[in-house]
This record gives structure tokens, C-alpha cells and sequence, in this order.
């Protein structure tokens, strides 16, 4: 008799250990946002101890944050991060809200990001007198992108190796602006913005959310892990371990470089600068100052990586569900990388690359992420109240997942009612227009199989075949 077992589908590996987990938690962390960001809290905020605040304030609400998203990924141990709880907490519809928002706004908005600060870095060393050229800061974006998709395609190892390169790269950056700034303070070389630091506050509700926006632009990456919790080893001990030691460490890390910025310049020269870290390079190091421009270069060149890493798998696990094209969530059958997903995700990334805006991404991104957050975090007091008999290797206190809960409402109705603009009503529209594709391609099956033909050319083009979840 003919053997009627069906093949085993593939599975992606589970090579993230403790080290990988913190490297790739604090690798995504630590990326432009400390280069770039203390700037714009500054000049939201109106003063330097409000600032300080701020930075305290958003590295609390990421712990927090985190913690709960730690009892979610060990209650439901799938990869695929905010869209797996919404899936299992608020249903396909909404779920696949989030899907349809993240892979085609969300994900590459924040990886164009990313990549324009990594390029305008870069290029800054070859222009010392202008800004450089867009066209050239595009291309090279456009050219790391690329490289990172292939690295990636390749083997999960080769990605970790990089990525816990970077990050000590990037953490051995922020120590030199650090000490630096404990030497000035002893030598008692400081900058009026120490002095009557609370001058100028500004307390509108708007001030404060945007203030808030810019700082969480320089957190985002926290729930790094929770995409890729198939992929870790021992992901009901790693995965709460890894978020308790990066975050916390990260969070000590961007107050006292604040404070360096804030000994070294005054509040005027750091709202004027295009890149704080430069400047504060070029103030204290001298000659020297280049080496923060090429730190901030590779500092967003590994937290690219670390975004690729885990942007992937939402795709990849959001076909897996049957929310977007199979073909998306497949797998090489070699490498066992999900090279199609990253491959669209790409190609998305790069058609957003074209008319990039920095400030305007940071603002879309982070009230679009803030109000899933909130569904997922709803979605977490649901499984608390309703099913407290799930098995779970971490239970965080109620009022925790209840504060973040709200400090996400705060942060997605705030400037709305403060100050509304029409971008907030082009966001809404466009969450809301997925439900236009849901219902005829998702819901109702319409069309099963019209891309029949391309996923079989693709599969085997590509060499991938189906997987099945890593539990």
C-alpha cells in the first residue's frame, strides 16, 4: 500500500538564547532615537528637567509595558507578537486590522526610519559643510535595506551574531557620551541647562503626548522578543528574563547620556542640532567628533537589522493564519529563514523609502502602535479575569496592564482632542479600510484561487514550502 502520510511541514529554528534575547531587545532599543530624538522632547517639552522626566516616565511605561507583554508570550506561545493576542483575545477581524496596518505602514515606516538616519549619519562624514543630498541619502538607505534582507534570508545565526555585534557596539557609543559627561561634571564644566532646569516648561496636553511620542520612538523595540517567541530557546524562562535585563538597562543608559547632552549644550544648541550625539561629539571630542557620527551610523544599521529580524515574522505569521497570501508563510528548505515575508517586506519598505519623512514617520508610527498596544493590553486583563487558569510562567499585578492601558489612551486621544489634524482622520480611515479587504478575501473566500499560479512559481523560484508552528 502507497503511503498516505502527508510530509512533515518545516519548522523555523529556536537559536534565540538569553544573550541573543537581550542583544536583539536592547540591539532594536538603541537605534536612531538617542542620536536623534532628545532634540524634539526638548523642543515639545519647553525644558531640560521636564525632558529628563519624560525619559524617565516613557523607560517606566516601557517596563511595564514589556512585563505584560511577558505573561502574554508565555499564555500564548506563538511568534507573531501583538497580532497572535489580538487573534486570540479580539477575533479575526480585529486581528487582522492590526495585520493589514503593521505589514503595509507600520513595519516599513518605522524601518525608513531607521534607514534615513543610518544614511544621513554615514553620509554627514563626507559632508562636512551641508547636509547631504537626498537623492545620495536614499540610495544608501535603498542599499542597506537590500543588504540586510539577504543577510537575513540567509540563517538565523549569522543575523544574532551580527546583531550582538552591534549592540555592543552601540552600547560602548552611548558610554563614551556618558563618561564624557561624568568628566565634565567633575571638572565642573557645565552648560546653563542644569541651572533652572524647569524654565519654559510647557504643560499643554498636546506638548506633553508629543513630548511622549518622541521619547517612545527612542523605546520602541521592547517587544522585540514576542514576535519571534518560537525562536527562542526555553521561551518561558528566556523571554521574561531577557525583557527584565535589557529594558531596565537601556532605560539607566538613555537618562544618564541625556544628562551628558544636557551638560555639554545648552537647551538652544540642542534643539538647533540636526543630530545631538554629533554635536555633542564635535563640542567634546574634537577632532574626534566624526566618531559619533559613524556610532550613529551603526548604531541604526544594528537596530535595522534587529527590526528586520522580528518585522518578518509578522508577516510571516500573519499568513500562516490565513490572513495574507501563503506564499508569505513558507519557509527556505534549506536555511529555514522566512524569506518571502522578508522579501515583501522589503519591497514595501522601499516604495515608503520614496517620499521618507523622519518627524512625520515618528508621529503616524507611534499613534498608530500605541492604540494596538491598548487592544493587546485589553486583551491581556480579559485573559486575567476570564481565564486565570491558563498556565503561565509570569503573572504581573492587574493595576500594572490597567496603568499602561491607560497611559495608551492617554497617548492616542491627547492630541486629538488638544490639537486636531486631519492626519489623525486619514489614520482611522485606513485601520478602518481593512475591513473593505476582510470581508470578500478573508471572510467570505472570494477569489481562493487566483494567485494559484503565482505562489507555485514563487515556491519553487524561491525554494520555500510550507511550515507549521514551533510549539
Amino acid at each position: 500500500m502507497a503511503d498516505d502520510k502527508k510530509p512533515e511541514k518545516l519548522k523555523l529554528k529556536s537559536e534565540v538564547g538569553l544573550l541573543g534575547g537581550v542583544s536583539l531587545i536592547a540591539g532594536v532599543i538603541i537605534g536612531s532615537g538617542i542620536f536623534m530624538s532628545p532634540q524634539y522632547v526638548l523642543l515639545y517639552i519647553g525644558s531640560p528637567g521636564a525632558s529628563l522626566l519624560i525619559w524617565a516616565a516613557s523607560g517606566l511605561l516601557a517596563m511595564a509595558a514589556s512585563f505584560c507583554y511577558a505573561e502574554l508570550g508565555t499564555v500564548i506561545g506563538e511568534s507573531g507578537g501583538e497580532y497572535v493576542y489580538i487573534l486570540h483575545t479580539s477575533g479575526n477581524v480585529v486581528a487582522f486590522m492590526f495585520s493589514f496596518t503593521t505589514n503595509l505602514v507600520m513595519r516599513p515606516t518605522g524601518i525608513i526610519a531607521v534607514t534615513l538616519t543610518f544614511a544621513q549619519n554615514l553620509l554627514a562624514f563626507f559632508y562636512d559643510d551641508c547636509p547631504p543630498p537626498d537623492v545620495a541619502v536614499k540610495c544608501l538607505a535603498a542599499a542597506g535595506i537590500v543588504m540586510l534582507t539577504a543577510m537575513n534570508c540567509m540563517n538565523v545565526r549569522s543575523s544574532m551574531a551580527v546583531t550582538v555585534f552591534f549592540t555592543a557596539v552601540k552600547i560602548l557609543a552611548l558610554l563614551v557620551i556618558l563618561i564624557g559627561g561624568i568628566v565634565l561634571l567633575i571638572q565642573g564644566n557645565t552648560s546653563s541647562s542644569l541651572q533652572h532646569s524647569f524654565d519654559g516648561t510647557k504643560l499643554g496636553v498636546s506638548a506633553i503626548a508629543m513630548g511622549f511620542y518622541q521619547c517612545l520612538w527612542s523605546y520602541d523595540g521592547w517587544n522585540t522578543l514576542n514576535y519571534i517567541t518560537e525562536e527562542i530557546k526555553r521561551p518561558q524562562v528566556n523571554l521574561p528574563r531577557a525583557l527584565m535585563i535589557a529594558i531596565p538597562m537601556v532605560t539607566i543608559l538613555y537618562l544618564l547620556v541625556n544628562v551628558s547632552y544636557l551638560v555639554v549644550m545648552t537647551p538652544t544648541e540642542m534643539i538647533s542640532s540636526s543630530a545631538v550625539a554629533v554635536t555633542w561629539g564635535n563640542k567634546v571630542l574634537g577632532g574626534w567628533g566624526w566618531i559619533m557620527s559613524v556610532a550613529a551610523a551603526l548604531s541604526s544599521f544594528g537596530s535595522l537589522n534587529g527590526s528586520f529580524f522580528s518585522g518578518g515574522r509578522v508577516c510571516y505569521v500573519t499568513a500562516r493564519e490565513g490572513h495574507m497570501p501563503d506564499i508569505l508563510a513558507m519557509a527556505h528548505m534549506k536555511r529555514l529563514t522566512p524569506s518571502p515575508a522578508l522579501i515583501f517586506t522589503t519591497i514595501i519598505s522601499l516604495i515608503v523609502l520614496i517620499p521618507g519623512d523622519f518627524q512625520g514617520i515618528i508621529n503616524f508610527f507611534s499613534f498608530t502602535a500605541w492604540f494596538f498596544y491598548g487592544i493587546t493590553l485589553s486583551g491581556l486583563l480579559y485573559l486575567k479575569i476570564k481565564k486565570p487558569e491558563l498556565p503561565r510562567a509570569i503573572t504581573v499585578p492587574i493595576i500594572i496592564p490597567i496603568l499602561v492601558l491607560l497611559a495608551a489612551c492617554f497617548l492616542v486621544l491627547a492630541p486629538i482632542i488638544d490639537d486636531p489634524q486631519i492626519e489623525y482622520l486619514y489614520v482611522t480611515i485606513f485601520i478602518l479600510s481593512s475591513i473593505l479587504i476582510y470581508i470578500p478575501f478573508i471572510h467570505f473566500k472570494l477569489f481562493p484561487g487566483v494567485l494559484n499560479k503565482l505562489t507555485v512559481f514563487l515556491q519553487l523560484f524561491l525554494e520555500v514550502a510550507p511550515t507549521d508552528k514551533n510549539l
